[in-house]
């Protein structure tokens, strides 16, 4: 077999090797300019081709100078033209399939930063509903707590007032009593707590209640008062909201509201810091609060389940039992109800 015969087979297997690669699916498009050229090396087109292109160049100087016969050069000739055309018309098929490659990925990197954007959003969505539906649970939670502390069913004294258990900025106590001229509790608790401050009297304590029942607009304005504190001191408005409300329920958190808690200190110190702790006064409290029916409701070292600092001055009614088994166990009433 001849050269030129050798070249159109080659041609031959290209052109079937050609219809068998324009069979596949689209995923093979990107694909067909490599699988080509691999093909070439395989067969040994791209060494034929350099090698027709030079006896073609060879024959037609020998055609000009009547060295060769006209038909030899001119098969060789048409060969080498037909394949060189069906490589250029490869390689212009390659050309167009990677640009609509590259097209496709182009494309395709769009959808996926319009998927990105849609999950952002869902993301969005999502908390914001999270959101709604918590402000909902706590506004039914805050609604029940009224209706329990408003009644005198059982467990009125034992209601939860916390950033997770708020209570209905409305509610005010059935029936106030005062304690003196300026402060009062709910009535339900009034006996026990008289009677506790008489008897540390009677031990020759000198105590007194600082704060009792604050209605809402009073909370607002003892936490606005403490963050603008904070902001005086220097702290940026984030830091002051935080700082304050470690140690200020925020208004509709307070236990002040409830008309059950107080705040008593001694009258030879009447800081609200830790070093209240080490009066005599707030030490026969803490050991005899729980027989008069309260508990020392913010613990040293509990911040992070009551939300508050330590604060030993502040004391919460619970009832004699439950303050009993509180103090027994040493936990806070969160821990107690299992909230």
């Amino acid at each position: 077999m001849n050269r030129t015969e050798d070249i159109l087979t080659y041609m031959k297997k290209f052109l079937h090797k050609i219809r068998e690669i324009l069979r596949y699916t689209g995923k093979q498009i990107k694909i067909i300019p490599i699988r080509v050229r691999h093909y070439c090396r395989k067969v040994g087109l791209s060494k034929v081709v350099f090698n027709t292109k030079k006896v073609y160049e060879k024959q037609f100087d020998e055609q000009k100078s009547g060295n060769v016969q006209k038909k030899g050069s001119l098969v060789r000739g048409i060969g080498a033209g037909i394949l060189t055309g069906i490589l250029a018309a490869a390689a212009i098929s390659a050309a167009i399939f990677h640009s609509y490659a590259e097209d496709t990925a182009d494309r395709e990197a769009e959808l996926k930063s319009e998927i990105a954007e849609l999950e952002s959003e869902k993301k969005s969505l999502e908390d914001k509903n999270a959101i709604l539906q918590i402000e909902g649970d706590k506004s039914e939670i805050a609604r029940k707590n009224a209706e329990i502390l408003a009644s005198d069913e059982a467990g009125w004294s034992l209601v939860l007032v916390n950033e997770e258990h708020p209570l209905a900025t409305d509610y005010e106590p059935p029936q106030l009593v005062a304690i003196d001229s300026e402060r009062s509790v709910d009535s339900r608790i009034a006996a026990d707590l008289q009677q506790m401050m008489s008897d540390g009297a009677a031990q020759g304590l000198d105590m007194y209640v600082t704060s009792a029942y604050r209605s809402y607009e009073r909370q607002r304005e003892v936490f606005s008062a403490g963050m603008q504190e904070r902001l005086n001191s220097g702290l940026a408005p984030l830091e002051a909201y935080e700082d304050t409300s470690t140690s200020i329920a925020f208004p509709g958190t307070s236990e002040h509201a409830t008309g059950l808690a107080v705040d008593i200190i001694a009258n030879g110190y009447s800081e609200l810091d830790e070093k209240q702790a080490s009066t005599p006064e707030q030490q026969w409290l803490m050991a005899h609060c729980w027989e008069y029916g309260f508990i020392l409701r913010y613990p040293q070292d509990t911040g992070d389940i009551t939300g508050i600092i330590y604060e030993p001055w502040h004391y919460r009614y619970v009832g004699k039992e439950a303050a009993k088994e509180i103090t027994e166990q040493g936990i806070t009433l969160e821990e107690y109800l299992g909230e």
